[in-house]
């Protein structure tokens, strides 16, 4: 079983998984473009008692288009967020990619919100897309 550890940039709040994820996924959204300074957020999620969270958070609240809620927890220290509840999926937790500061983790297989994609982003044949 693959042990991941994802962290903020200071240390102080950390995800310990276990097992693979459930989905690995883009988004393209304007939201996600804010949250992440990027032109898009890549997020692994996992199976929510797969996840070990250790050090403090501090939590931002986001109403998404469909109406659903996603609470992003950052660090209170550095800022970075390292994971993210979503009411549409209370069984799990999301865990953008680049916390885990790992360039083996596996890629993405899903693409959201291509409508607001870049235009100068190219994506692999093999994702899956969805406007």
């Amino acid at each position: 079983m693959t042990d991941r550890i994802a962290s903020c940039s200071c240390g102080k709040l950390s995800v310990r998984t276990r097992g693979e994820p459930i989905r690995i996924s883009i988004c393209h959204c304007l939201a996600c473009q804010r949250r992440t300074g990027g032109v898009f957020s890549t997020q692994a999620r996992f199976p929510l008692d797969a996840a070990t969270i250790d050090g403090p958070s501090r939590e931002f609240v986001r109403v998404g288009d469909e109406g659903t809620s996603a609470r992003f927890h950052f660090c209170p220290e550095c800022g970075c967020t390292v994971y993210y509840l979503m009411d549409a999926f209370p069984d799990a937790i999301a865990i953008p990619v680049g916390a885990f500061a790992d360039p083996e983790f596996p890629p993405p297989r899903v693409s959201v919100y291509g409508v607001r994609k870049h235009a100068w982003v190219r994506l692999p044949d093999s994702i899956e897309h969805f406007d």
